[in-house]
Order: structure tokens, then C-alpha cells, then sequence
């Protein structure tokens, strides 16, 4: 029996969500990453594509890429891919080898941001390129605002999220707050313009964070090469990361407008199968 046109309308959206590789920085970050690709790839069901918000290589040399499309392509292979840049990667190179040379926004230059929009399952997924060469914080420069301003007002009545590196609002962690997104006002007043857009998700603070923007759900992806600590979790003089805790995902589901997002981690020996009888 063929699904009627109110199935194919109720039908969810689901994407995997992935964020700060670092994927250069040495063998432990590469188990990690093949680590979570091995979940992903091994799914009894199905999802519809696979969301890597930034910070993919760590020191963003075009060797560590051309390493990172190999580790990933078992991930390529089966699922869409979409990819914006953080402020460890290189957009260049990153562009070139992640993206085949894709990206829109205004003009795809050597400085040209990489933004771009994909149709999945029905859904727009709007990607925004918040990396600033040389620092650690975000903007969204005004070519950006203006193309995402415009490529939302293509497509009023197409469910949307958009997706960036840096979160655009306080999280309570001390070090991320001080290099997240700035001038985000500017951000928040174009997202208020299309009240299609049913959330946000980022990166960039290597912990799941869920919180408002924009009058918008905030969804912060967990880190996969390491996990942030909470204040009250860190010892005096403590890092702000702990390389300790296993690598994690988010989960996002999208139906009818409303946005519903689960952590999950992922352990080496995790199985998504029954084991034989």
C-alpha cells in the first residue's frame, strides 16, 4: 500500500549531527571519528543525512582533509553530507575537498564565505559560514546576512533550519561564551523575518547545549573529539575540556514545524543490532 500525500506530510526529517572533529590531532582524534562513523554507517534504520557543523581539521592544512574525506567516506557513500566550516578549518581547502568545489552565498572565491543550501527529505537545510581566518570567535559577515536573508524568502512555506559553527547566544560555559558568535542581533533579526526557520544548530562548545534564540530553539551539538566541562565540574586551573568522556551526536527530528533533538554517545563497543540468539 503506497503512503497517501498526508503520510509523505507527517513524515519526519532526521539528521545526524556531528561537530568538532579536530581530526588532525593525532590518532586518538581519528579513532574517535572512525569510532562514530562505524555507528552511523551501521544504523538498522534510517536517516536522511548527516550534519558536520565545523572545526573538521584542527590546524586546517589541506593534507588533513584530504585524510578527513577518506575517514568519512564510508559516511558519503550512504548518506547526503553537509558541511560548514569552524574556526579550525581552512574554507579553501575545505571547499575544494569536502564540498567538491561547491558552497553559494555571493561568489565562491578564495575569501568568498562558504554558505549553501541543501534540500533534504523535504526540509531546507541553510548552512552559514561563521568562521573569521585568525580568530577563535564568529561573525556572519554582511554578505552572508544578506544571501540567508534572501535564500529564506525563496521558500516561505519550506519547513527550515539553519546551521552555523558558533553559537549565537550564551551557554553558561565561560570560555565558549567568550569566543561565540558575535553581532548575532544582526543574525536574530533576519531569522525573525521567516517565521518558516524551525531552529538553530551549531557547534563549536564540544557539549549538547539546548537553549532559545531568536525565539528560536538552540541546538549545540556534543563534541566528538572531546566534551566540555560545566563550571562546577572543573577543578582550579583545570582545562575547559576533558579528552575522557566518549565521543557524541545529536539527533534531530523535524515533523510538521517542530523540532525534537537527542544526545546520544558513542561507545567502541556500542551495537545497534540485536546480537544472534
Amino acid at each position: 500500500m503506497s503512503p497517501s500525500p498526508s503520510d509523505d506530510a507527517d513524515r519526519p526529517t532526521v539528521l545526524a549531527h556531528l561537530s568538532d572533529l579536530h581530526l588532525d590531532d593525532g590518532p586518538r582524534a581519528e579513532e574517535r571519528v572512525r569510532r562514530m562513523v562505524r555507528y552511523l554507517v551501521e544504523l538498522p534504520g534510517e536517516i536522511d543525512a548527516v550534519l558536520i557543523t565545523g572545526d573538521i581539521a584542527d590546524r586546517g592544512t589541506e593534507e588533513a582533509y584530504v585524510r578527513t574525506r577518506a575517514v568519512l567516506a564510508p559516511l558519503y557513500e550512504r548518506f547526503p553530507v553537509l558541511v560548514c566550516p569552524g574556526n579550525h578549518d581552512e574554507a579553501r581547502a575545505l571547499r575544494r575537498i569536502l564540498l567538491d568545489g561547491g558552497g553559494e552565498g555571493e561568489g565562491t572565491g578564495d575569501g568568498a564565505p562558504v554558505d549553501q543550501v541543501r534540500d533534504v527529505a523535504g526540509t531546507r537545510i541553510v548552512l552559514c559560514d561563521s568562521s573569521v581566518p585568525g580568530r577563535a570567535d564568529g561573525l556572519l559577515r554582511p554578505q552572508t546576512l544578506r544571501w540567508l536573508d534572501e535564500t529564506l524568502a525563496e521558500a516561505p512555506d519550506r519547513p527550515t533550519l539553519v546551521a552555523l559553527h558558533h553559537p549565537p547566544a550564551e551557554l553558561g560555559l565561560p570560555y565558549i561564551d567568550g569566543i561565540r558568535l558575535r553581532e548575532a542581533d544582526r543574525f536574530a533579526a533576519v531569522l525573525r523575518r521567516h517565521p518558516q526557520v524551525a531552529g538553530v544548530l551549531c557547534g563549536h562548545a564540544h557539549t549538547m547545549a539546548v537553549t532559545r534564540f531568536a525565539d528560536l530553539p538552540l541546538v549545540c551539538a556534543p563534541g566528538v573529539a572531546s566534551s566540555a566541562l560545566m563550571p562546577w565540574e572543573q577543578e582550579p586551573g583545570q582545562l575547559w575540556k576533558t579528552l575522557d568522556a566518549p565521543p557524541a551526536l545529536a539527533f534531530h527530528v523535524l515533523r510538521n514545524g517542530r523540532l525534537t533533538s537527542h544526545a546520544r554517545t558513542v561507545l567502541g563497543d556500542v551495537r545497534t543490532r540485536p546480537a544472534p540468539s
